[in-house]
């Protein structure tokens, strides 16, 4: 029988592979690493990653998100695993719904991209207790991150489990999986020397354990100067180009695990940017350093949802990566960075195999090429270090014009095909949209009553710790006291007085509201000072202490403390009178929660009472709505509102807080992502807490698209970097290389509207244009025959084309193009 050449191919290699094993010699591993680079199944990679977190979106969302990701030029997804959700009770674990660890790894090898896994299990992350869960508090004599013995029993377990459910569904990159590099612990170095000589025991154990664990692929600690040589010690920050001293080891290569695209944001903040060029110019510094992985923390931050985030930690994470909040694509740091990463790959030969020689001209000017002597690999990197004025710089010959702050690659040594100032990319805004068909029915509420000490049964003698008294079950804890026969001033109204460890709390005396006080992120502690009435006889007063997240970083976080601390009665006949010490009563949480208001079984156990048009405490709000029009993401507008939790259709999507302003006098955060995966068709209930007061009825439902366009050009822009291709060891362009403004509608949509158009100096940003001087009619008609009805269009920067010679009032300026387009669904044919 003739046997197929595939089967027989197989069999050889078969043979060979249990030849070599015969003789006592191993396989070559399948991912390794030197001092220059990874080498995954042989071959040297540059690594283009960004961190995508699972559990801060939904697994509907995950393929596109991984899709965009790969589009963007990514061919690694870094995440975290995530303690607390995994085991939130010691021994029962979850890897369920949008914690499904495992499918997130799988869809991410479907796409074809590769995998770094941070173990951790300490991650920071702004979350919750850095991911440790609550329980592990609990563990007596434990103190985290020390080479304590109780939390190194814990850590190894934990980590041995997560090794074991990877490596049972085959994920290890020797297995034949995506996981090419894992990371143990995380940031240590922040808080070592605070431990002593338990710190410095503890690195060497922490990485010691991981590779016995696992020892298939590389692993990696991060900002960890003193890292074992079993690992790799890597960089996080904004600028590792510049500020990475390198790894401690000689056999090591240069890894950028963290590099921050934009701030998480707390309550209070003002926006956090950080523009696309600043990173494109910080990832070519970093390569020109001999680097070879660059990681984005995050590339899709996504979303908080439930009570997740740490302490102040709004429900918006990372909101400025390339991919927002929403999943939608933020140009153009989307876009530069994309074509960051294809002019890196045009430079992979030199980059990987060619000899890095450095060339100071100035203290702002700097020439780096990667050459292989005697063939014509070669690339070379032009800085421009001086964060304000342009320059020339000489190069073989040639000047080439950087401007300021600036990185120009020449994947030939010769041709600029990106230069990280000038965005040759698309850019975009960002829109939301009031829903036309998800109209929210009537509005109903029940107000929460304030208990009496009889009503609870958690009594001590003095206000009990939050944290420990809640354990990371909720934000809320009633605290009461009752007090008889004070001796009181008929002239004097008392003041009521709370030094609190944090994080915010609302008094209320005999039921009625008093007020409310906060920390911030920065100072958590705060005192809350107000004057009040009291009756004779037994006076009531409660407070309702609440915490927004636990804290996530920095040394012995199993220490950290919130609630009231010193209670007392100023203005009294007797002087002031502290009530800490005296009897009070306790209550975790509040009924609505116990109850489970926010879903469809918890709505029938209590009676609701249509909307009276107060701004009440303690309140809980409900009503219906359905699924809005198309396919575009869901927020919820909450501006009206003040403080608390939102809940839809039974699943919470986080905390809001809107009377919290930061010092542009407008709240932190507006919208509140609600997943298309959570809604109905028809009928979605909406639930809202709302801890201080608001007005419900004018909650909004939104669409969110990123539907208006624009490009910006300016004559010293270069071809888009799409123009040229590396076949074959030759560096060439695909077409002829022409300067032009690109634009391209998202999801198939097309051009409806040609909003702005000037060639000459126009001002603002895509969104918020102005004219400028020179402007050009001719341009803005060139435009509208070019573009109307399409998905995309090109118009080439010529200035013959742009103007009329004859009427250019400006002919001696260097110009700038400036277009701004709306996108919408194609208009169907009549026929």
């Amino acid at each position: 029988m003739a046997v197929p050449s595939k089967i027989l191919a197989l069999a050889i290699f078969v043979l060979l592979v249990g030849n070599a094993y015969g003789k006592g010699k191993k396989l070559q591993p399948v991912v390794t690493y030197d001092s220059r680079s990874l080498i995954i199944n042989g071959t040297r990679q540059l690594l283009f990653s960004g961190s995508i977190h699972y559990p801060r979106s939904t697994p509907e969302m995950w393929p596109e998100i991984i899709r965009k990701a790969k589009e963007g030029g990514l061919n690694v997804i870094q995440t975290y695993v995530f303690w607390n959700i995994h085991e939130p009770v010691q021994g029962q674990y979850n890897f369920e719904g949008n914690y499904d660890l495992v499918k997130f790894i799988k869809l991410i090898w479907e796409q074809g991209l590769w995998v770094t896994l941070r173990v951790g299990p300490y991650i920071e992350a702004e979350w919750n207790m850095g991911g440790f869960p609550y329980w592990l508090r609990e563990v007596p004599n434990i103190t985290f991150r020390s080479h304590n013995e109780p939390f190194l029993y814990h850590m190894k377990k934990y980590t041995e489990m997560v090794i074991n459910l990877v490596k049972k569904e085959k994920l290890f990159a020797d297995q034949g999986g995506p996981i090419i590099m894992a990371q143990i612990e995380n940031e240590y170095n922040n808080v070592q020397l605070a431990y002593k000589e338990h710190g410095v025991n503890y690195v060497s154990w922490a990485a010691n354990m991981a590779v016995s664990l696992y020892n298939g692929i590389p692993w990696v600690m991060c900002k960890q100067k003193d890292a074992p040589q079993t690992v790799i010690s890597t960089c996080n920050g904004r600028q590792c180009g510049d500020t990475f001293p390198g790894p401690n080891g000689p056999n090591k290569p240069s890894l950028w695990t963290e590099n921050w695209t934009a701030q998480y944001r707390v309550f209070g903040d003002s926006p956090s940017q950080r523009a696309a060029e600043d990173i494109a110019f910080a990832v070519a510094r970093f390569f020109t350093r001999n680097g070879t992985l660059n990681n984005y923390y995050m590339y899709h931050g996504g979303t908080n949802f439930g009570r997740t985030s740490s302490s102040f930690v709004t429900t918006r994470y990372y909101d400025e990566a390339p991919l927002d909040e929403f999943g939608l694509k933020r140009e153009p740091k989307f876009g530069h960075l994309r074509d960051l990463h294809r002019a890196l790959r045009l430079s992979k030969k030199p980059l990987l195999w060619g000899t890095q020689n450095v060339q100071r001209i100035s203290n702002d000017l700097e020439i780096t090429t990667y050459e292989k002597p005697g063939t014509k690999i070669c690339v070379a990197f032009l800085t421009n270090n001086n964060s304000r004025v342009d320059s020339t710089i000489n190069f073989r010959g040639v000047d080439y014009y950087l401007p300021a702050k600036s990185v120009s690659i020449l994947p030939d040594c010769k041709t600029v095909v990106f230069n990280t100032q000038t965005v040759v990319a698309q850019h975009s805004s960002r829109n939301f949209v009031v829903s036309e068909k998800a109209k929210i029915s009537k509005w109903e509420m029940f107000t929460e009553s304030i208990p009496t000490i009889n009503d609870l049964e958690i009594k001590s003698d003095s206000p009990k710790e939050l944290y420990s008294l809640t354990k990371d079950t909720t934000d809320y804890a009633c605290i009461k006291f009752d007090k008889r026969d004070l001796p009181m001033r008929p002239d004097v109204l008392p003041v009521l007085q709370v030094a609190s460890l944090g994080h915010a709390l609302l008094a209320f005396v005999n039921g009625e509201y008093i007020g409310f006080e906060h920390g911030s992120n920065v100072e958590k502690s705060h005192v809350f000072k107000k004057p009040i009435h009291l009756k004779p006889g037994v006076n009531h007063i409660s407070l309702l202490g609440m915490t927004v997240g636990l804290p996530n970083s920095g040394a012995f976080m199993e220490k950290r403390f919130a609630g009231p601390r010193a209670v007392s009665l100023e203005g009294l006949m007797s002087g002031n009178l502290d009530i800490t010490g005296n009897n009070w009563g306790h209550q975790v949480g509040v009924t609505g929660e116990k109850l489970q208001l926010y879903t469809e079984e918890g709505l029938n156990k209590v009676k609701w009472a249509p909307l009276n048009g107060t701004a009440s405490p303690v309140t809980w709000y409900k009503a219906h709505f359905d699924a809005p029009e198309g396919t575009n993401p869901v927020a919820i507008r909450m501006t009206s509102m003040a403080k608390g939790m939102i809940w839809v259709n039974g699943k919470s999507i986080g905390r809001y807080w809107v009377s919290y302003l930061s010092p542009l006098d407008k709240p932190t955060q507006e919208e509140y992502h609600i997943p298309r995966a959570f809604l109905k068709e028809k009928d979605n209930l909406l639930v809202v807490f709302e801890e201080t007061g608001g007005n419900p009825e004018k909650i909004e439902i939104l669409t969110v698209n990123r539907d208006t366009i624009c490009s910006v050009i300016t004559e010293y822009h270069p071809p888009h970097v799409g123009t040229w291709e590396r076949k074959n060891n030759q560096f060439r362009a695909i077409v002829d290389p022409i300067k032009a403004s690109q634009l391209t509608c998202p999801d198939n949509k097309v051009i409806t509207k040609v909003e702005f158009v000037s060639f000459g100096e126009p001002e603002g940003a895509c969104g918020n244009f102005q004219p400028g001087k020179c402007d050009s009619p001719k341009a803005h008609k060139l435009v509208e025959q070019q573009c109307l009805g399409k998905n995309e269009c090109t118009i080439p920067f010529e200035r013959e084309v742009l103007v009329d010679a004859a009427h250019d009032s400006c002919p001696d300026m260097a110009k700038t193009l400036a277009i701004q387009a709306a996108c919408g669904l194609p208009k169907r044919s009549s026929a």
